[in-house]
């Protein structure tokens, strides 16, 4: 009776262990949250009300990536060049003045086609470049921040008309470095908003996540959902089998940038203020990092991941500084321990994909090598 009972301890100890393995990034970062949250004693209506906020207005534009990292595309940095197009057009809705719902429904039309183009651009960009995707996207959005700069910085006011001194510098040449969003702020988060026992819930903005997790699950299950696992797997098979594959990836890239650009106007209205030459920098970055720590990696990421990553990530930013200043009386601290782990779970997440890759082709190689001996022992 006992030996019977040992195997299906040790099969049970074998799961629990691969369990912990498989999550073991996500489960780190939820442990560093409740640290953070036990060493700062918050005040737990606070920190669910701005957890809540932050998942509302943030998980857009995580979801924003998994469609590329299906397509075999990796981790689109390139989704600033979506978050720019999203601030040009709340740039105009701005200098027209239309408020509400309206300017944030104008907003939305306006960066559509401008985020469709720009995708376009990165997808046949990213074609060129197979198997250094992640790099080139990350290059080509420094590239088009020097693009973005130029048009606000410099043409606006002289080759792009605008006579309006709340928004340009003193002599009239580009744009101020920050615009007061103040027409739109809130116009979506607002509109349906509960207050249930001390808990705020921005209704509207968190269905707008959650219909794009729907949108996301249905188009895995339709013939272009296909069409991306089949490409992200192997370009080669999915070519042979019929797939235009580098339309399909640029199709992945378009549909990234757009809900990019829409995922950044849903943050914006949020926070009411526009830094009209840093807000987009950290976009991709920041994304990214919370997509990581919900336990995706390069070539695999789901809803799920998206809005635990989401979850977990921005927990940490909003405990970080409370804790730093708790435990060492420096809130700064908390400040770079958050960009730490911004860039510090990318940087390993992109190590061990290298790794991974590289144990792929050392054991594609000894397989091939035990057949060719095979084959001459034969």
């Amino acid at each position: 009776m006992a030996l019977s009972r040992q195997p299906a301890a040790r099969r049970i100890q074998s799961d629990v262990l691969g369990i912990v393995r498989q999550n073991a990034v996500p489960l780190l970062f939820l442990a560093l949250g409740l640290a953070g949250v036990l060493a700062t004693g918050m005040n737990p209506y606070f920190l669910a009300n701005e957890t809540i906020n932050r998942l509302a207005r943030n998980s857009f534009l995580v979801l924003s990536l998994l469609i590329p990292v299906t397509a075999g595309l990796g981790l689109n940095f390139g989704i600033v060049l979506g978050a720019m197009a999203g601030q040009a057009a709340l740039i105009a809705v701005t200098h027209w003045r239309i408020p509400g719902l309206s300017g944030l429904g104008l907003a939305l039309a306006l960066c559509t086609p401008l985020a469709v183009g720009l995708g376009w651009f990165a997808g046949m960009i990213l074609n060129r470049a197979k198997g250094r995707e992640m790099i080139t996207s990350m290059i080509l959005g420094f590239f088009m921040n020097g693009v973005y700069q130029l048009v606000f910085l410099f043409l606006v006011g002289t080759a792009i008309p605008m006579r309006n001194p709340a928004m340009l510098l003193t002599q009239g040449v580009g744009l101020r470095n920050t615009q007061d969003l103040e027409l739109i702020r809130w116009s979506l988060d607002r509109l349906v908003y509960w207050r249930v026992s001390g808990f705020s819930f921005p209704v509207l903005t968190l269905l707008a996540g959650a219909a794009l997790c729907a949108v996301l699950m249905f188009l895995a299950r339709t013939k272009l959902g296909q069409d991306f696992r089949a490409v992200g797997q192997d370009m080669h098979v999915a070519e042979v089998a019929g797939i235009n594959v580098d339309r399909t990836r640029i199709i992945a890239v378009i549909i990234s940038t757009t809900l990019a650009a829409w995922g950044q106007v849903i943050f914006l209205q949020n926070i009411g203020t526009l830094n009209t030459y840093n807000s987009h920098e950290q976009v991709g970055m920041f994304a990214i990092a919370a997509l990581l720590v919900g336990g995706a990696t390069v070539a695999r990421a789901t809803v799920a991941n998206a809005l635990v990553g989401t979850f977990l990530f921005h927990l940490l930013f909003i405990v970080s500084p409370f804790a730093g200043q708790r435990l060492l009386g420096q809130p700064q601290v908390g400040e770079y321990f958050r960009v730490f782990v911004a860039y510090g779970v990318i940087a390993v997440a992109l190590g061990l994909h290298a790794w991974q890759k590289r144990q792929q082709v050392l054991r594609a190689l000894a397989r091939d090598k035990l057949a060719a001996a095979e084959v001459s022992g034969d």
